[in-house]
């Protein structure tokens, strides 16, 4: 649950008043499980809610009130992002072959906070024929 003080009278988007002085209370587990914003099935796992014609569609960051979104965003959102991406590719490395599709390219480095790769790097994976299954 997170809380919010109003600085001034306002009136949310759905035409509820907020008096100047007054907090709001809202749950953020809650809030993800709402039928009105995620439709009937919001209570499940499904990750292809989230494509497009077969394409990640993009959702406005405020809609996911976790991270926040814009000048208050959460400084740890994008550690968290990195974190989550490096256990993901330690069990995906455990569990298939990855291999670039252009190993003769030259890499060109986008440099930022974390190193990326100017225009991603495509990859072809394959299960691997003996997987080992690791305690954590």
């Amino acid at each position: 649950m997170d809380t919010k003080a109003c600085l001034n009278d306002d009136i949310m988007p759905d035409s509820t008043f907020v008096k100047k002085g007054w907090f709001v209370l809202y749950h953020t587990y809650a809030m993800r499980r709402m039928e009105s914003m995620w439709g009937e099935n919001c209570r499940e796992f499904l990750p292809e809610r989230w494509l497009e014609n077969e394409v990640c569609r993009q959702e406005s960051p405020f809609r996911f009130p976790v991270f926040h979104a814009g000048p208050r965003m959460c400084l740890g959102k994008y550690m968290a992002y990195i974190q989550m991406k490096s256990i993901a590719a330690s069990v995906l490395m455990d569990r298939f072959e990855i291999e670039s599709t252009d190993k003769d390219k030259d890499l060109e480095p986008l440099l930022s906070l974390t190193m990326r790769i100017k225009g991603g790097l495509p990859v072809n994976v394959r299960k691997r024929s003996a997987c080992v299954d690791a305690v954590i």
